[in-house]
């Protein structure tokens, strides 16, 4: 896929209303403990604190809400780990400039990583959402296809297999330690993140 047909997410304006954030703080907390399904709107209401007119006034549904706190936190997991970036580092160093980010925010807003971890999105995502969500994977998918052009990746897994495989890998590391499986140390990190490179890497990828 050229540079130029990349997806790229709606512009919109940023959030500033104090009590919009407090609203989408509780959504983000209740979707991440509860799911979509098992989320009310009065459940939200009343853990922002906020009258059911000031929610409707921002967001006129339960499926609106929801796509304004996937949008939300996927912007903040695409600007943690592309912000200052530098994209040119060989394929090994960039894959663990990545993958420390990935840690970094996984720690930092453990709510949501949880959230954003869930796999029953894709029922409610609207067309901003998924923009969003592709203006995310289509850089990280098109440095993969570098990569295995180049020869420093194996070329036998697509590249939103390997996505999938180091998505996958990541998330159980960071739900074994959620649910008291492992203890997750910096070490134990960093050993995860050699496996993943020894899995699909090959000596060019320096």
């Amino acid at each position: 896929m050229p540079a130029a047909s990349r997806p790229r997410a709606a512009a919109r304006p940023p959030i500033t209303d104090d009590k919009q954030r407090k609203i989408l703080a509780a959504a983000l907390a209740l979707f991440a403990d509860r799911g979509f399904h098992g989320t009310t709107i009065p459940d939200v209401i009343d853990r922002a604190g906020v009258g059911a007119s000031t929610l409707y006034r921002h967001f006129g549904s339960k499926e609106e809400l929801v796509n304004a706190v996937f949008r939300d936190a996927k912007g903040r997991l695409a600007r943690a780990l592309t912000d200052g970036l530098d994209a040119s580092q060989p394929p090994r160093v960039l894959f663990g400039a990545l993958w420390e980010r990935l840690a970094r925010f996984a720690r930092a807003e453990p709510v949501a990583f949880h959230f954003l971890e869930l796999q029953d999105h894709a029922p409610y995502l609207d067309a901003r959402s998924r923009s969003v969500e592709l203006s995310l994977l289509g850089p990280l998918y098109l440095a993969l296809h570098d990569f295995q052009k180049r020869r420093a990746f194996r070329a036998d897994l697509a590249p939103d297999a390997l996505m999938a495989f180091v998505w996958g890998a990541f998330v159980g590391l960071i739900k074994a330690e959620r649910t008291g499986y492992l203890a997750l140390t910096d070490g134990t990190l960093r050993a995860a993140r050699d496996a993943c490179l020894r899995a699909f890497a090959t000596s060019r990828a320096g």
